[in-house]
């Protein structure tokens, strides 16, 4: 399976010792070049790498449409994503560390003012879980040896796109790399995640036009003062009988 690495190990079962041939999920650096020029690189799932790429240039507000790439090329090892834009693009100044596992990394000033999101969107206690169960569901790469994380795009009723990666934040960026790819439209859309939200996820949540996040996981402080700000809903430790809702509860439609 792509994005694992045959591997045997010990495994101790109390006072026994038995050799497991498995797989752990592979790990290894991208280096993203637009027009011949390295822009960044950072750690990830060698997997959907096009989707990676193509996703952190439209969610750092580089590209915004698919007809302004010419070229989009993985070399042979899947270490190098390259492409080549219709227009100049001037590399950043600052860049930002996040606290995505994995190394992320975003251009994005997280304190930036960003409008309020208007959305009709509403969902149920009902609808979140069953999203839920389809997310924990649909993670190929996590199921088989766990160690990463999964997020999902859906309409409200079924799963459009999924992406796994060992970093949250490259799950949403392959996610806006695949609806760019796809021509689907991610506003109004849902996001659910495996892993925390945190700030920087949150910011291309909202570039997306994401009016509902929801983790299996918590959000951070600063991505919960974001979402009240940008009219997000933001839900967290979905479970079978509870969740917790952070930001947006107008949202969230209780029905007798």
């Amino acid at each position: 399976m792509d994005g694992v690495v045959p591997t045997e190990y010990q495994q101790i079962t109390d006072n026994e010792r038995s050799t497991i041939d498995a797989g752990v999920p592979e790990e290894a650096a991208l280096s993203i070049y637009v027009n011949g020029v390295e822009l960044t690189a950072f750690m990830c799932t060698p997997v959907q790498q096009k989707a990676l790429a193509l996703g952190f240039l439209k969610n750092e507000g580089l590209i915004a449409r698919i007809d302004e790439v010419q070229v989009a090329h993985v070399c042979t090892g899947g270490t190098c994503a390259d492409i080549w834009l219709s227009h100049a693009v001037q590399r950043p100044s600052r860049s930002i560390i996040t606290s995505g596992c994995g190394g992320g990394v975003t251009f994005v000033d997280l304190s930036s003012r960003i409008e309020p999101l208007t959305s009709e969107v509403q969902v149920t206690p009902a609808q979140v879980r069953d999203l839920m169960r389809q997310l924990l569901g649909a993670g190929k790469l996590y199921n088989a040896v766990r160690g990463v994380h999964t997020s999902v795009l859906s309409d409200g009723e079924r799963v459009l796109l999924v992406a796994e990666d060992i970093g949250r934040h490259n799950t949403v960026d392959k996610l806006r790399g695949l609806a760019l790819m796809q021509g689907l439209d991610t506003r109004g859309c849902i996001l659910l995640s495996s892993g925390r939200i945190s700030s920087e996820m949150l910011v291309k949540a909202a570039k997306m036009g994401v009016p509902v996040v929801v983790s299996h996981s918590s959000p951070t402080s600063l991505a919960v003062t974001m979402a009240r700000a940008w009219g997000i809903t933001l839900i967290g430790y979905v479970r079978r009988n509870r969740m917790n809702v952070y930001a947006g509860e107008e949202r969230l439609r209780i029905e007798a």
